[in-house]
């Protein structure tokens, strides 16, 4: 029995604003040390996967500097499995852009089925969660299925952001619909989908052929198959599942990791969350500084009689003397200067919060969350405040922003971000 995984990780993430400027959605750092694709990487090593395709698009290069053999994952395999990154490429018709998930596959169908796998399994590069696929491929053989579609339990108020599926007492699907306006249940697709190999490679062929497809999975490959009478089934997963999307589900989702106790244990030794590090040296917090309820990694100094609260320092950031950070991400090599607050923030790679600047605030009586995000190697004036909500871009200097203060939920950019 053989498995290929094919991981989607051409994603541009627009949701995520400034953090996607110059790197892919599953590109983007996450708790401190990874990026979002590393767990999706982990989960194929883990559960015995080690033939996989990557198949990106927009901005590839942090992607493919980041995974490059494929060491970290032991992926780096030369005569049978291992990692191969794909790219779209100008094909007859002058195509070079993906129109949907499925065509992504498509375009790269002749690797994809190259060795004759007996599986197929569709990934996601973008979604933050551990599951072992080895009791997916089990379930699908039990139940004889030519696709399987991974599944989990909504409120019904979000039901319309995902693919909802109806199903038998028996877990065959009976009916699929894609991000409906009035769900008609909470049984949501995960977009995780294992497929018999001669089955999806037929299916795709046709889907090809057909004018009127957007050749996306969800709302063209299940239903046709659904149509054509295949055995879907669902598979009812059950554990931490989190697509992040947006900023404040990337926000929420750290949030979740400083829990008592984590709604995602990093530290499962069983499980382990592979990822390729920098050599930095220890973390050192100084004297009369005080950290509580926050992941500090590798390189980050935090400074005599600095605050550290519910946050997730990255490789190599600075907190100066006396500042405050609270609720907030500080990504790589960020540098948050002597007496700054920085309360609910996203801060990106090596930005600088000058002395005193006030970024944020943590509103509690507020509708919004109010993240403040900073794009890469931006940096903020000192004493400059920044209101909830604000969009900072990247590349910025002090001759970006207004004397004072950026308003609440005002966006600051270069014009190569317009």
């Amino acid at each position: 029995m053989s498995v290929r995984a094919v991981i989607l990780a051409g994603g541009e993430g627009t949701r995520l604003g400034v953090l996607t400027h110059k790197r892919a959605k599953p590109a983007v750092p996450f708790a401190g040390k990874y990026r979002i694709i590393d767990f999706t990487l982990s989960n194929c090593v883990n559960s015995g996967i080690f033939d996989v395709l990557i198949l990106t698009q927009y901005r590839p290069h942090s992607l493919n500097e980041h995974i490059g053999k494929g060491r970290p994952w032991d992926l780096d395999r030369s005569f049978s499995g291992g990692v191969q990154l794909l790219q779209p490429y100008i094909g007859l018709d002058d195509s070079d852009w993906y129109a949907g998930t499925a065509d992504a596959v498509y375009q790269n169908l002749n690797f994809v089925v190259r060795s004759n796998p007996d599986y197929v399994l569709i990934l996601s590069g973008d979604h933050v969660y551990q599951m072992n696929y080895s009791e997916l491929i089990r379930f699908h053989q039990r139940h004889e299925a030519d696709a399987t579609i991974c599944t989990i339990s909504v409120p019904l108020e979000e039901a319309s952001r995902f693919g909802i599926l109806d199903v038998d007492d028996s877990g065959r699907v009976l009916n699929f619909y894609e991000k409906p306006e009035n769900p008609p249940g909470t049984l949501a697709s995960m977009g995780v989908y294992l497929f018999n190999r001669a089955v999806l490679e037929r299916l795709l062929r046709d889907d090809a052929l057909r004018s009127d497809s957007t050749h996306d999975f969800g709302r063209d490959i299940i239903p046709q198959m659904i149509k054509e009478r295949l055995q879907v089934y669902a598979y009812p997963f059950i554990g931490y599942w989190v697509d992040v999307g947006t900023i404040d589900a990337y926000w929420e989702t750290h949030m979740d990791l400083l829990g008592h106790p984590p709604s995602l244990d990093l530290g499962d030794r069983s499980w382990i969350v592979h990822t390729r590090s920098e050599e930095r040296p220890p973390a050192r917090i100084e004297a009369g500084a005080v950290v509580a309820d926050s992941l500090i990694t590798d390189g980050a100094v935090i400074a005599r009689g600095a605050r550290v609260e519910r946050s997730v320092l990255s490789p190599g950031v600075y907190v100066g003397p006396d500042a405050v950070v609270r609720e907030s991400i500080i990504l790589a090599g960020a540098y948050i200067e002597a007496g700054a607050v920085v309360e609910r923030a996203i801060v990106d790679k090596r930005c600088v919060i000058g002395h005193g600047a006030i970024v944020g605030e943590i509103r509690p009586d507020a509708e919004d969350l109010g993240i403040v995000t900073i794009g890469k190697n931006t940096h903020l004036p000192n004493g400059i405040r920044v209101g909830r909500g604000a969009r900072i871009g990247s590349d910025l200097d002090k001759t970006h922003f207004p004397e004072s203060a950026v308003p609440e939920n005002a966006y600051i950019h270069s014009a190569v971000h317009v």
